[in-house]
């Protein structure tokens, strides 16, 4: 269950359905942990309300007031069905950090797109090729190079996990302390719910870590550190190139237009993205302000324009459409006036669908116009 109360405080509060006992709470408020927690009395509540609908055999899915949002989450089955509930807090720890981040200003966007976050490096073949002799070299299919929980480079494999798994894994990974190395148990949703994997993951430079998806082979220690320098210390120029690319996400050079104030491609058939709030440096609004207009712009235009799902393949003149979807929509914030506001425009063409945020200097008459030349300049890409 979630609660969001005034001053923009969060509230993620899990409790056990059977009994009541509060599994866990987490706290967030203006983007960052809070150690704000909800009172008992709060808690007994929300927990009377879930009990009075199961047994009326109604699911609450939310409640709200003027300043408060409830929300009820349904989680796995396995939670419903308590054996030893200390035990389960304690297991539960494990994932503070990847639900603290959820609960925070991520500058990720695959929660809401349920597409990979992507970056671009400027050396990429080279990296794919290391990537895939370190697989060979290691026995296991699944393995990716991950930059501030962004995907840099990943073996047919790891593309291969289905979805929630290739968003989490790298978010996962993004939302942990730094540390050297880890051999971290973890579930898989859709793969295994219920066996745990082996995620190693192994860290090249600060922020860029190797991920690997195995069994219980290979060992650690059989990867750290021979293995490790033996693959990667050649490649420390075009490793270090990729540091950049966590907040940037495109390699530095590449031609955008200078109103371009943050972009998000999505490519909705292999669901991976690119997003950037900070393509051509400083400029208002701030990098978070950027994020969160990205986000609610792509909520607006996937709810009312655009279908979830790729569109169809383009059609000859001659053909006959029953229903025109449609492939472009902008929104102005503020005035229509140049250098007045903000301006957003989406487009779609085929299994590629590109949101930008463009700098209030940017006329309304050509914003088609530039999304257009953006998009075929970043196909190549993703």
């Amino acid at each position: 269950m979630g609660e969001e109360g005034t001053g923009g405080t969060v509230h993620l509060l899990c409790l056990a359905a059977s009994s009541g006992v509060p599994l866990f709470c987490r706290s967030s408020r203006g983007g960052a942990p809070a150690r704000q927690q909800l009172p008992f009395s709060v808690i007994g509540s929300l927990n009377g309300v879930h009990m009075f609908g199961q047994n009326l055999e109604v699911q609450l899915s939310s409640a709200r007031t003027e300043n408060t949002t409830v929300v009820l989450l349904v989680g796995l089955e396995e939670l419903t069905n308590i054996r030893n509930v200390e035990r389960l807090k304690k297991d539960l720890r494990a994932s503070y950090c990847l639900i603290d981040s959820f609960l925070g200003d991520s500058e990720l966007i695959g929660d809401l797109t349920q597409c990979v976050d992507c970056v671009i490096p400027p050396e990429g073949s080279l990296l794919q090729e290391a990537l895939s002799g370190f697989a060979e070299a290691t026995g296991t299919a699944f393995v990716s190079l991950v930059v501030s929980g962004r995907v840099v480079a990943a073996t047919e494999g790891w593309w291969r996990l289905g979805t929630p798994e290739a968003v989490l894994l790298p978010w996962l990974v993004g939302s942990l302390p730094p540390q050297t190395a880890r051999d971290y148990p973890v579930y898989l949703p859709h793969g295994s719910p219920t066996v745990p994997h082996r995620l190693l993951t192994l860290t090249l430079l600060p922020s860029l870590e190797l991920c690997l998806l195995c069994g219980p082979s290979p060992p650690l220690s059989q990867l750290y550190p021979q293995l490790l320098e033996r693959c990667w210390q050649p490649l420390l120029d075009p490793l270090r190139a990729c540091l950049p690319l966590g907040a940037r996400a495109l390699p530095s050079g590449f031609p955008l237009h200078t109103d371009i104030l943050g972009l998000l491609l999505l490519h909705l058939e292999l669901k991976r993205c690119l997003f950037t709030v900070e393509p051509l440096g400083d400029k208002e609004p701030s990098p978070e302000q950027r994020r969160r207009l990205l986000r609610n712009f792509y909520t607006l235009v996937t709810s009312t324009h655009f279908p979830p799902e790729p569109g169809p393949p383009e059609k000859t003149e001659d053909e006959v459409y029953q229903a025109q979807l449609p492939r472009a929509c902008y929104l102005v914030l503020g005035t229509e006036e140049p250098g007045k506001g903000v301006r957003l425009v989406a487009l779609q063409l085929g299994v590629r669908r590109l949101l930008l945020l463009l700098s209030p200097q940017s006329p309304s008459h050509g914003l088609r116009s530039l999304a257009t030349h953006t998009l075929h300049a970043l196909t190549p890409l993703l």
